[in-house]
This record gives structure tokens, C-alpha cells and sequence, in this order.
């Protein structure tokens, strides 16, 4: 044990070196080098297939059947890309409505189109599909694509991130096609998030092979009263799908470009 005047001329003799060592420049803390992550919008997801696989066996034999018409000469011209909102232009009504299986069969039948949609998918889901189902033979001359609306958890950043990795998707699989990028819909459960989301989408659009049609802006406001919350006329009551009205607008309203962009194929 040291006795208390060695420890004494211990500390007296490391004073200087502790004075030394206030005095100095300190260290720069190491540099921190990030790496961002990718957002869950942009990460191909089976998460829909393992909670719905009777649609997605249904889109499936869609494709098969779409392929089987290629193989014979009957090329696919139309593509519509998308949720529960593409998935039931044609497709069994979703949540008990009935939606837009007739003006399909008007407008969009005669012209070879095939329904590429799944009810509640979200843009991970959709990198998935297209990673995982047989589309790659499609010869579309135009692409309807829609997709967002059910990505409610994330931001309008991240949903633009990964409309973004579908176009990208879209353009390397059909890199003749066309591409009409829809606007999402009002939807009741995120309305301003989906104009946010619909913001930055917008900008995707070149008007050369990427052109933005805002069909949101055509489905008209009601606002809320004290019995009823607010919604938008041709909405169902669940204020999300359109009804066959909705459907009907959407055609009508969209027509002049789809018209304009097959004249220049």
C-alpha cells in the first residue's frame, strides 16, 4: 500500500502531463458514413399473395390467358396496371359493388385490353407481381397504370418512390409502350396524403413516353354535413372505388389521350 506522501508525489508529477493534455487540440470525432435505406415502397412484397391468393391466382390466369392469345396473333394493346381500382373494371365487384365490368366490356374488350389488377395491393406488391407472374411476352401499345392508394402507412415521399420503381419497372419490360400515369383517387382514409402523393408523381410525366392524367381532379367533392361525411360524387360508399358512373367518367375523360397517344403509335 503506497503511503500518503508517495501518492502525493504521484499526482505532483502527473499535474504537467494533465496540464498538457488540457491544452491540446482535441481529436476529431471519426466521420459517420451513412448509407440510406431504401424505402418498403420500393421492395418487392408477396404480402398480398400470402393474404389474397385467390386473386392473385385469378390475375394469373389473366396473363396466361393474354399470353396464350399472343401466341396465337392477338397482341395485347391495352394494359391497365393497378389495386382493387383496376382489378374491378373487370373483375368481380370488390367490397359488394358492382363497378366497371360493362363500360370494360364496351370500351376497352374490343381493343384487347387486359386487366393487370389486384385488389389491395400496394407498390411493393406490384414489384412483386411483375417480378413473379409471366408478363414478360406482353406487347402493349399503352399502359394504364394506377397504383397508391393503399399504401396508407407511408409517406407522399415514399409512395412517389415507388410509383417510381414501377414506371421504371414498366418501361423495362414494355420499352414501346406508352405509359398513361394516373393520378390516385380521393380516398377517405388519406385524402391529403394521396394529393401529396399526387404532387410528386406528376412531375414523372416527360409528355413524350410518360403522360399524366389527373383523374382525381374529375371526381367532384361533396362536403360533409351533419349526418353524412364527406365523400365525392361517383365514389361508392366507401368513399375509395368508383361506381359504374365512376368508371364510365374515367373512360370518357381519358379517352381523348388514349386516343391521341394510339394515333401516334
Amino acid at each position: 500500500m503506497r503511503s500518503p506522501l508517495r501518492r502525493l508525489a504521484l499526482c505532483l508529477a502527473l499535474l504537467p502531463l494533465a496540464a498538457t493534455a488540457q491544452t491540446q487540440a482535441p481529436v476529431p470525432a471519426p466521420s459517420i458514413v451513412t448509407t440510406p435505406t431504401a424505402p418498403r415502397t420500393t421492395i418487392p412484397s408477396d404480402s398480398n399473395e400470402r393474404a389474397r391468393p385467390r386473386n392473385y391466382q385469378d390475375c394469373r390466369d389473366r396473363v396466361a390467358a393474354a399470353n396464350a392469345a399472343n401466341d396465337s396473333g392477338k397482341h395485347i394493346d391495352l394494359l391497365f396496371v393497378g389495386d382493387s381500382i383496376t382489378e374491378a373494371w373487370s373483375g368481380p365487384a370488390w367490397g359488394g359493388y358492382q363497378h366497371g365490368a360493362a363500360v370494360w366490356e364496351k370500351v376497352y374488350a374490343p381493343r384487347n385490353a387486359l386487366n393487370f389488377g389486384v385488389g389491395a395491393d400496394t407498390t411493393q406488391n406490384l414489384l412483386y407481381r411483375f417480378a413473379t407472374m409471366d408478363v414478360k411476352k406482353l406487347t402493349p401499345k399503352v399502359v394504364i397504370f394506377m397504383i397508391g392508394t393503399n399504401n396508407v402507412r407511408d409517406t407522399a415521399a415514399d409512395i412517389a418512390a415507388g410509383v417510381h420503381a414501377n414506371l421504371t419497372r414498366i418501361q423495362i419490360l414494355y420499352p414501346a409502350a406508352k405509359v398513361i400515369l394516373v393520378s390516385i383517387l380521393p380516398n377517405a382514409r388519406a385524402t391529403q396524403l394521396m394529393a401529396d402523393a399526387n404532387d410528386l408523381i406528376k412531375p414523372f410525366a416527360d409528355n413524350r413516353t410518360i403522360f399524366y392524367f389527373d383523374l382525381a381532379s374529375k371526381f367532384t367533392p361533396v362536403p360533409a354535413t351533419d349526418t353524412t361525411p364527406a365523400t365525392w360524387i361517383d365514389l361508392a360508399p366507401d368513399r375509395l372505388h368508383p361506381t359504374e358512373p365512376g368508371y364510365q367518367l374515367w373512360a370518357d375523360s381519358m379517352e381523348p389521350l388514349l386516343t391521341q397517344i394510339l394515333a401516334s403509335k
